[in-house]
């Protein structure tokens, strides 16, 4: 009977209206839901809420940050140069190549024996207008070059004899610490091939070992003193971790260059020589020396990559 009464209290009418505005709600609920999970679940953007941008102004911010980003930067490399004495700013170099060139010892460069040994070489191969810039020995520690080269953002690479560098470590760990790689010249600089195989060995796989015990790391690359070598040479090299022996193109002084090709002129991927030396040895700073060495290059048309991206 309880039953019957409630069923009286809600005539039919009104129980049908209420059944259809139910189901009106339900419907709404779950195409709703639909709506939200296809979003979701496509990863597709949903119309922007407001204010906030779309997809497409939010690309347009990042487009504007990052232009304004090498704005910042272009204008610091003018101001550095200004700064440095330079009539031109330094040109940027490409990015380097996702895979590193294949490098074969230079035709005339070769060693007795028929062995797979580094290659020995002075320019990389490669079709883009760039140098590399090397420094040898260490005798030199002008701190003016680490702020020159850091504020110029020129990249080079040091190979370094421990005789002249073992005063001043700390130099060369501040030098590493701004992104150059340190590098193997020997021990004591000596002529190699008038050395016995042993006596390259202490020099070569010496330096080796005092290079991972002063920087934590053995480099691959090593230049022999004066550019002299023989097959001994190679061969302890190769035996203590040593995969290439570049050696340079043209050679860096404050007042001049001095070049190997009969042209006399920079190509694409001429690796370029200068040392650690200040005005007691030539005339001129390291920084004079930079000075020189960069209006050559940028006069050129070239930039300065660093080396170990493509070796």
């Amino acid at each position: 009977m309880q039953l019957v009464r409630q069923k009286e209290k809600f005539p039919v009418k009104r129980r049908r209206t209420v059944c259809a505005v139910l189901a009106a709600l339900m419907v709404g609920a779950v195409a709703s839901g639909c709506a939200d999970g296809a979003d979701e679940g496509a990863g597709g953007p949903r119309e922007p809420v407001a204010g906030q941008p779309g997809a497409a102004a939010q690309k347009g911010a990042a487009a504007e940050a990052k232009a304004q980003r090498l704005k910042r930067e272009q204008a610091a490399r003018v101001a550095a140069a200004r700064k440095w004495g330079l009539a031109k700013m330094p040109l940027a170099a490409p990015a380097p190549p996702a895979v590193k060139p294949r490098i074969t010892t230079r035709e005339g460069f070769e060693v007795e024996g028929g062995e797979t040994l580094p290659p020995v070489f002075t320019t990389v191969p490669t079709k883009e207008r760039i140098v590399f810039l090397t420094m040898d020995d260490g005798a030199e520690k002008d701190p003016e070059l680490l702020r020159m080269m850091t504020e110029l953002k020129i990249p080079y690479s040091a190979f370094l004899s421990d005789y002249v560098v073992s005063d001043d470590y700390g130099y060369f760990k501040d030098m590493q610490a701004r992104g150059v790689t340190l590098n193997n010249h020997t021990l004591n600089h000596r002529y190699l091939p008038g050395l016995s195989k042993e006596d390259q060995r202490r020099e070569i796989c010496g330096e080796q070992d005092k290079l991972e015990k002063y920087f934590g790391k053995r480099p691959t690359l090593f230049r022999p003193p004066y550019g002299n070598y023989n097959g001994d040479t190679l061969r302890v090299a190769q035996s203590c971790g040593i995969k290439a022996v570049p050696l340079w193109a043209a050679e860096a002084f404050p007042d001049h260059m001095e070049w190997r090709e009969w042209d006399q002129d920079l190509h694409p991927g001429d690796i370029i020589l200068t040392h650690f030396r200040g005005e007691e040895d030539w005339k001129g700073s390291m920084a004079d020396m930079i000075r020189r060495v960069m209006r050559t290059v940028t006069d050129k048309g070239y930039a300065v990559a660093r080396l170990e991206d493509y070796v």
